[in-house]
């Protein structure tokens, strides 16, 4: 049976979860407490991360692996550009959501508000959520200026660019940490990616102890 150990407020984990959706590719999703290191989880991963992805009797882990794997091994709807300056600017974009976005906004504000107390590390670290709060203007201008000169963030087509960053931008929205006014372009974005039918499953999830805020669902915001 194909599988997606995953957990439900990973930006990795979603971003997985998206490009199977839109390739109409069905998984079990297998919520993963991957922080307990299991010797059972460890056997999928030796890293010890999600998501780790069972399909075709291939155990995978590595998001972005994963997702290049998805959209070579099933092309439609494509996800990478043809060009190899296309692949590169969509590559670059989702490095730059996985890498310096994580760092900088994701881990110290989903990860210092949720994933501590899910975790049982104690309390947030103000000094991270400050951080954190203040880089992700950074980021969003950033993506504004992108959204000023292209339909999506890689180009005039949507590309797994789109999804790295809503994967994230998603995640933080479920705890009301992304402020949709600062940018026009950024919003509207949002609202095409967040209307597709592959993201209803992650309008969906539920964290216990962290209900999420009414617009979380909301098409119209």
């Amino acid at each position: 049976m194909n599988r997606l150990f995953h957990f439900p407020l990973s930006p990795f984990c979603r971003k997985v979860r998206l490009v199977l959706a839109e390739k109409k590719i069905e998984v079990e999703l297998i919520e993963e407490r991957y922080w307990e290191q299991s010797q059972e989880f460890l056997r999928r991963n030796p890293g010890g991360k999600v998501p780790v992805m069972r399909l075709d009797g291939r155990v995978m882990s590595e998001s972005q692996a994963i997702c290049e794997y998805l959209d070579e091994k099933y092309p439609e709807p494509p996800l990478l550009p043809r060009t190899p300056e296309g692949r590169y600017e969509v590559r670059r974009l989702c490095a730059w959501f996985d890498d310096k976005f994580h760092h900088e906004v994701t881990s110290k504000l989903l990860y210092e508000r949720v994933n501590k107390k899910v975790m049982g590390l104690g309390y947030p670290d103000s000094k991270n959520v400050k951080f954190g709060a203040q880089k992700i203007k950074y980021h969003l201008d950033y993506m504004g200026w992108l959204l000023d000169q292209r339909r999506w963030l890689a180009g005039d087509a949507m590309t797994l660019a789109d999804f790295a960053a809503a994967a994230h931008l998603s995640a933080l929205d479920y705890i009301s940490d992304v402020d949709w006014n600062r940018n026009a372009n950024v919003k509207d974005w949002y609202a095409k990616i967040k209307s597709r039918p592959a993201f209803r499953p992650l309008l969906a999830d539920q964290v216990p102890g962290f209900p999420p805020p009414a617009h979380y669902a909301d098409l119209d915001f």
